[in-house]
């Protein structure tokens, strides 16, 4: 029942051909997919699986499968709640196109770029995140205070610096090594695969994540910081939006 997760090979890949493994509470298992799922603060991908005949199932979201042995990349498919005379057709064996809906995945992957770039302005610890198709969020544990025009203005400094953003991945052994690497207090790297994938942004940031990203930062377009407020004695909450 494992998933093969193309979206980490390749995020701008939109549509694959792919065969049903499993279909049950949870929702329709694949054994790849282009759909991302919820994690590391990112929403997941809704988009379509479309059968030979034109049938077309709706999914809403996409969320990481629960079962004995499952890894990371093991994703589930949550049909629409009106796709029921779809989902009868739905059998396992059966050959789909599955297909992101990618205006949504191309604004969180932009959104989720900036995130990283927050980190490189404000080198706090992130107590917390969430990427959306509508905006980015961010709780940063600090108790320092945090000038709005000066953040936006270094954030867009970097967008337009065109910065190369790629992956790479180091050993588990390499991950523990390396502490300072991790800049989430709430998300950890998963471990005990044997691997961690690392985002760089060139000559700017350098962390763990599993999320989709742009190929350059310049893709990410201008940004406002559309919200900035104190949550409690620390966090310092920063909304990005554009």
């Amino acid at each position: 029942m494992s998933t093969r997760a193309l979206f980490r090979e390749d995020a701008y890949r939109t549509r694959c051909d792919v065969t049903v493994t499993a279909v049950d509470e949870q929702g329709i298992h694949l054994d790849q997919t282009v759909f991302y799922p919820l994690g590391g603060g990112q929403a997941g991908d809704a988009g379509t699986l479309t059968f030979a005949d034109g049938t077309v199932v709706a999914i809403a979201d996409t969320r990481k499968a629960k079962f004995e042995g499952a890894t990371p990349d093991d994703a589930i498919h949550v049909a629409a709640p009106d796709q029921d005379a779809a989902l009868a057709k739905l059998a396992v064996d059966d050959r789909v196109v599955a297909e992101i809906d990618w205006a949504q995945r191309y604004r969180r992957m932009r959104l989720h770029t900036a995130s990283h770039l927050i980190c490189a302005v404000l080198p706090y610890p992130v107590d917390g995140c969430s990427i959306t198709t509508d905006y980015a969020r961010l709780d940063l544990a600090t108790v320092e205070p945090i000038e709005r025009d000066e953040v936006e203005a270094k954030l867009n400094a970097l967008i337009r610096g065109a910065h190369a953003v790629d992956t790479e991945w180091i050993t588990d052994d390499e991950m523990a090594a390396r502490p300072e690497l991790v800049r989430t207090m709430s998300v950890k790297p998963p471990m005990g695969l044997g691997r961690v994938r690392l985002l760089r942004i060139e000559g700017v940031d350098l962390q763990p994540c599993g999320g989709t990203h742009v190929r350059n930062t310049e893709e990410i377009g201008t940004l406002r910081i559309e919200k900035l407020e104190k949550k409690s004695a620390r966090p310092r909450r920063l909304v990005l939006d554009f």
